[in-house]
């Protein structure tokens, strides 16, 4: 019986993490499958799975699957754009025994025993950061990981590497890649994290392991500027508004037969402003001025502002082509806070947009709203212990300087 070739194989695995699991099988079709000489097993470095042909050909599907959460998982935490000045070899252990010791803890795929890999239930609920000072702490024997690890600060091995930067090498050891600048560092960090957040509140979060929560917190807290989760969120909303119907060739390249954008797709947001007496027009004008900023990337968009209470008022809309900004908007309304009548003004109008933004103290009278009617984050004013039942949650935190 013929040997399955290896990238039917990698094609195959990532079908059945789109069926088995929800959260990891997306994130898998983002990467490009390339087989290539210098990896002895697999290897990413964020936009493509290399992938030793060999190697593969000796796991088995639940294998393969543990293989390209292992290597998403690394992408997700950020390994290879936050090593810094750490050793190399031990910042790499440490990032293994992380992920190695979630995905056998969650289930995710089967564990691979055709190579050894590291996993210690001693770093259990320790970040990679804290690992590898315990690992340099104790002069750990370095051992190998499961993976090549590529850092994408121009790593390979010495001599080897024609320096053009496009992984292409003379010899059969790893080539050097090309150097990330600070701005292409950024672009690969955001563009994951809105596909983290995206694949998180698809799945459900019954399907989403513990300690990618934890960083999907961390994305939407104080800690990130607003400005940046709001942009990195109307990018989601316009890449996410695909088509099966119109299947996109380009993709056919990586394995699976990815959805079309349709033509002619604009941003498309509502901005709601709970005008409830504890947030004070000050605070929702410095709100505005962050959404503003978020939206410079876009050349066309629609957003449309609202005030409400108990009822929508203020209406106003701002487009990427009519000069106007959002300084220009006057708040309206006051008393009382009904969040159902903004999905109820969304209904009248037949308003659906990419995505909801409310700035809101979190205290509605009754319901939240409709969560199946639209994407929605909702940004909460003045507690940082309040969670929305659906959508993102995230915390605005008044600029020290407009404090009282």
């Amino acid at each position: 019986m013929s040997r399955m070739p290896a990238r039917d194989k990698l094609v195959k695995s990532r079908v059945s993490m789109l069926l088995k699991y929800p959260f990891w099988g997306p994130l898998a079709t983002r990467l490009k499958l390339e087989e290539v000489e210098w990896c002895n097993t697999i290897a990413t470095d964020g936009r493509t799975f290399y992938y030793n042909a060999d190697f593969i050909s000796k796991l088995s599907d639940g294998e393969m699957i543990f293989g390209f959460a292992h290597e998403l998982g690394h992408i997700i935490f950020e390994h290879m754009t936050r090593r810094g000045d750490r050793v190399p070899a031990v910042w790499n252990m440490a990032g293994d025994y992380i992920i190695n010791n979630m995905l056998i803890r969650e289930g995710v795929g089967t564990r691979i025993t055709t190579v050894q890999i590291l996993e210690d239930r001693k770093y259990e609920g320790m970040t990679a950061n804290e690992v590898y000072d315990e690992l340099m702490k104790n002069a750990v024997k370095i051992q190998m990981t499961l993976d090549d690890h590529l850092d994408m600060d121009g790593e390979g091995e010495e001599g080897e590497g024609d320096g053009d930067g496009d992984g292409a090498k003379d010899g059969k050891g790893k080539p050097k890649f090309k150097k990330l600048s600070e701005e292409e560092r950024k672009a690969l960090r955001d563009e994951w994290r809105e596909a983290v957040i995206q694949s998180a509140k698809n799945a459900g979060a019954g399907n989403v392991p513990g300690d990618v929560n934890r960083i999907i917190k961390d994305i939407t807290a104080p800690v990130m500027d607003l400005k940046d989760l709001l942009r990195i969120q109307f990018s989601g909303s316009v890449k996410s508004d695909y088509t099966w119907m119109r299947p996109n060739r380009k993709a056919w390249h990586t394995g699976a037969i990815m959805p079309g954008q349709l033509p002619g797709e604009e941003l498309d947001i509502v901005v709601a402003l709970d005008a409830s007496g504890s947030i004070d027009d000050r605070m929702l004008m410095d709100f505005l001025g962050m959404v503003q900023g978020s939206l410079d990337q876009f050349t066309s968009y629609k957003v449309r502002v609202i005030t409400f209470s108990t009822f929508v008022s203020a209406e106003d809309t701002f487009t990427g082509d009519d000069g106007r900004g959002m300084g220009e908007y006057q708040i309206g309304g006051s008393g009382g806070t009904d969040f159902g009548c903004v999905w109820h003004w969304m209904q009248e109008n037949e308003i659906q947009p990419h995505q909801l933004v409310m700035f809101t103290d979190g205290y509605p009278y009754g319901t939240w709203g409709d969560p199946d009617y639209c994407d929605t984050l909702f940004v909460i004013h003045g507690s940082d212990t309040i969670t929305a039942p659906f959508g993102i949650t995230a915390n605005y935190v008044e600029p020290a300087h407009k404090r009282h």
